[in-house]
């Protein structure tokens, strides 16, 4: 166990150096397993290069970059603004309707795409000047589109789940149906989250305007594109009609349907651009990939999974007991590295420990994915509230952070909830065929 800490150091070091993740598990696994072997670097070498093509080879994996390429696709097709003019006439005569409308477009734009940081990225450049049009607090405004781009990681199809699922070797679609009860009870307490501050400081989000009934009716049907693609996806693998890499290669060519039916992706140079950013996020995220494979191999070789089997048995821990540990360790890791890092450096170490107590993986893999998304917002590194900054820079970063504090509550609280009632998570995977 402490050669494994020792590693685990040494990469937290390297890391608050603000070295990639990617590359740093990469070295120090290497380094480690050589180190294990008596400074044997061929066979250390040869098990990096087999470890890289066999997780590269991952049929599993395929998913991800199909996933990605559909959400480059939805947003080249500028649905944000559509889904947040449908939530805002849904919501935005109310006091704080503008907020809550973010939720809400958050939530659609986070269940074709798939990703945190592409759905705050999006929803700042959205729904910022709408807030400040009605001058809403700038602490509000960022906070909500910074907790709301957490929703990216929870409603499916999402990447931290497929990558969760491949890891665990757990059942992708299962994963993908368990995340939906979670994803609504999230944006259903952020909702709440909005209606408290605003009562407590009615200043902080004025109401907006009504609008006439067919606007509202114009609003709704233009986002019919997206409400299909999701439900098509989503029913399909609940259905069993088909896997959810088929379902993954289906989203992409609806999502591409739907951009040509938009106007874009009209001319080879978009095509190509299109085709670059889903590759140039896909290799990205491969690189962390490999270099966690990597990383816990010399972990396993290290004994640390079997000490800490060992561990729990001798402090009589439950099962309930470890999941709590988990979640904290998580929650402290996740200040300082992203979410996929943070799933492929400890489901491997803790798995063996979960397994040997029967804890239900599907539901263990939601509450770690709940777990990663505070980190996404919490301090010292909330990539959600980085990225919310470097878009709009004249917001200050303590700002933000004062402004997601109602939201890491309502994450706490649905954390709970969670623990306390697993059929939330795996409720509706009972009934799938």
């Amino acid at each position: 166990m402490t050669l494994a800490l020792i590693g685990f150091a040494i990469l937290l070091a390297l890391s608050f150096a603000g070295l990639p993740l990617g590359f740093l598990t990469l070295i120090v696994g290497l380094g480690g397993f050589a180190y294990t072997r008596d400074w044997d670097w061929h066979a250390a070498l040869t098990m990096m290069s087999q470890q890289i093509m066999e997780t590269g080879a991952s049929y599993g994996l395929s998913v991800i970059p199909l996933f990605l390429l559909m959400g480059v696709f939805i947003h080249r097709s500028n649905i944000s603004e559509d889904l947040f003019e449908a939530a805002y006439a849904l919501m935005g005569k109310y006091r704080g309707g503008l907020a809550q409308s973010t939720v809400l477009a958050c939530a659609g734009f986070a269940a074709v795409s798939g990703s945190s940081l592409a759905t705050a990225a999006t929803m700042t450049k959205v729904a910022m000047p709408h807030m400040r049009r009605y001058r809403y607090d700038d602490a509000l405004s960022s906070g909500v589109i910074a907790a709301g781009g957490t929703l990216g990681i929870m409603i499916p199809p999402s990447v931290p789940l497929v990558i969760y699922g491949v890891v665990a070797e757990e059942d992708i679609g299962k994963l993908f149906i368990a995340g939906i009860l979670p994803g609504l009870l999230l944006v259903i307490l952020f909702m709440l989250a909005v209606t408290v501050v605003v009562r407590r400081r009615p200043e902080a989000g004025a109401a907006g305007e009504e609008l006439p009934r067919h606007e509202r009716i114009r609003a709704y049907l233009n986002v019919w594109p997206v409400v299909a693609l999701f439900m098509v996806i989503l029913g399909g693998i609940y259905a069993g009609v088909f896997t959810p890499t088929e379902a993954a290669g289906i989203g992409a060519t609806g999502a591409a349907a739907f951009a040509l039916y938009r106007g874009r992706l009209r001319t080879v140079r978009e095509w190509v651009d299109s085709l670059i950013d889903a590759c140039q996020t896909t290799g990205a995220l491969f690189i962390v990939i490999f270099g966690a494979q990597v990383f816990a191999n010399f972990i396993n070789l290290s004994g640390l999974p079997n000490d800490l089997v060992d561990l729990v048995e001798a402090m009589n821990l439950s099962p309930m007991g470890v999941v709590i540990a988990v979640c904290v360790i998580c929650i402290l890791m996740g200040m300082i590295f992203e979410a996929v890092g943070i799933l492929l450096l400890i489901v491997p170490v803790f798995l063996p420990t979960l397994i040997s107590m029967d804890v239900n993986l599907i539901w263990f893999g939601i509450v770690m994915v709940l777990v990663v998304e505070l980190g996404l917002i919490t301090p010292p590194i909330g990539m959600n509230v980085f990225t919310v900054r470097t878009v709009m820079p004249d917001i200050e970063l303590a700002k933000i952070f004062r402004g997601v504090t109602p939201f890491v509550i309502a994450d706490l609280i649905a954390l709970v909830l969670l623990l306390a009632f697993p059929m939330i998570a795996i409720g509706l995977v009972g009934l799938m065929r």
